[in-house]
């Protein structure tokens, strides 16, 4: 497995260290990640995303979907059952898990729906009005020396 060396990148950015732990993060995950339960993360517009996880056996009371410090965590736990079944063949699994996302910045949760086993979970990114990009207007020549000359009159006097 490959090391990167992010020294550099420290070097020579300011604010840029959330990127570089995530590349790290990334980078030294092993094998061994869950793959409990499956899921599937699709772009439904510009700026709008949905993740589906497949929660077979899961109610409503038993899934926990929460936001917590730009991380997105879905978490199931079955209730016990009071009558203890005796299964010939078990396939379908229902153990709990604990799923976590993290979300980039000005990304919320919009709402969360579980349709046909499924828990569907949508996402937008909503950009504020001060870091969307904006036109300036060019001036002229003449209006700029037409300023600094009333400018100028008006402390001589």
């Amino acid at each position: 497995m490959r090391t990167f060396d992010f020294a550099p990148l420290y070097r020579a950015t300011v604010g840029y260290d959330q990127i570089a732990d995530l590349m790290d993060r990334v980078l030294s995950a092993d094998n061994a990640n869950p793959t409990y339960p499956p899921y599937n993360i699709e772009k439904t517009a510009d700026d709008a995303y949905r993740i589906s996880i497949a929660v077979a056996g899961f109610s409503d009371a038993d899934l926990n979907v929460e936001v917590r410090e730009n991380a997105l965590i879905v978490s199931a736990k079955k209730a016990e059952a009071e009558a203890k079944q005796t299964y010939l063949h078990r396939g379908i699994a229902t153990r709990a898990f604990e799923r976590r996302f993290h979300l980039a910045d000005h990304v919320r949760v919009t709402g969360a729906d579980h349709v046909d086993g499924m828990l569907h979970i949508d996402l937008v990114r909503e950009i504020p009005e001060a870091l969307k990009p904006r036109r300036i207007e060019i001036g002229k020549a003449s209006d700029i020396e037409v300023k600094a000359v009333t400018k100028s009159k008006k402390k001589a006097a």
